[in-house]
């Protein structure tokens, strides 16, 4: 089971587009998808129409006394809109999450361990992670195989991701394995000089850690999100899709080199 999480300490880059686009690529090759939403705001959640504030059950509960076990586990998740897709729903509850973490041991560590029952389960697991640095995050970032850094073709942007760039450094200090992560461009629009500039300065700055996909403006994404579908089950053919399809291609080459070399 290969585990990634997508991260920013920014908002509005992407990050459940990213998921759920790379989701839907992932299952129509044949793999059983998890999708698990870490963001108090729940945007993961609402987009396959679960109401983030009406939750009962949640992964807020992985963080609460429940033995985790697969079927305590197994419990807390939900189908999607696509039959090999399933989700762990975020909740409201998770913004209390920081002050009932003070002082507790091991609080990092629960959606690691939570996944690990699930292995014969799934074949990939999607975390969308809260753009703001706190025990959420250091979860995704402690339970992933690799990460994915959606960052918007925008000046304000590239501050941001110095910003993640520097706590990725800081969670590899703590690390056995380093983390490796990708950073995605995102929002491209080859038509402004802004977007055009900041893809040139990401480029000089982060070099080979730059995905060769770029994903552009597509209205598409949104439509899909007013259907609560998969963007590749709505028009597979739309740019966004091919841009995602392109770094899906990357990314599982890479998983087979590293398999090859053990």
């Amino acid at each position: 089971m290969q585990v990634w999480a997508v991260s920013n300490q920014k908002g509005g880059v992407g990050k459940t587009t990213t998921v759920v686009t790379l989701a839907g690529l992932l299952a129509e090759v044949g793999y059983r998808v998890l999708l698990v939403d870490l963001d108090p705001h729940g945007s993961l959640t609402a987009y396959f129409r679960y109401d983030p504030d009406e939750m009962e059950r949640s992964v807020y509960d992985l963080f609460t006394e429940l033995p985790i076990s697969s079927a305590s586990v197994r419990d807390l998740i939900l189908p999607s809109s696509h039959e090999s897709i399933d989700l762990l729903p975020a909740s409201t509850a998770l913004a209390t999450l920081e002050r009932r973490a003070v002082g507790k041991e091991g609080m990092g560590l629960q959606v690691a361990k939570a996944l690990r029952t699930q292995k014969e389960v799934y074949d990939f697991v999607l975390i969308d992670s809260p753009p703001v640095l706190g025990v959420l995050m250091v979860n995704a970032l402690a339970a992933c195989s690799h990460l994915l850094v959606p960052v918007q073709t925008e000046f304000l942007a590239l501050k941001g991701l110095e910003r993640m760039v520097r706590t990725i450094e800081m969670v590899n200090r703590a690390r056995r394995n380093k983390l490796e992560f990708t950073i995605v461009p995102t929002f491209y629009d080859r038509r402004t000089q802004a977007s055009v500039a900041s893809l040139r300065e990401l480029h000089r700055c982060y070099g080979e850690l730059i995905s060769t996909a770029v994903v552009p403006v597509d209205t598409k994404f949104r439509n899909a999100s007013l259907k609560g579908v998969v963007p590749s089950a709505l028009d597979a053919g739309s740019r966004g899709v091919h841009a995602y399809a392109k770094l899906l291609r990357n990314l599982l080459e890479r998983r087979r080199q590293e398999q090859a070399h053990g």
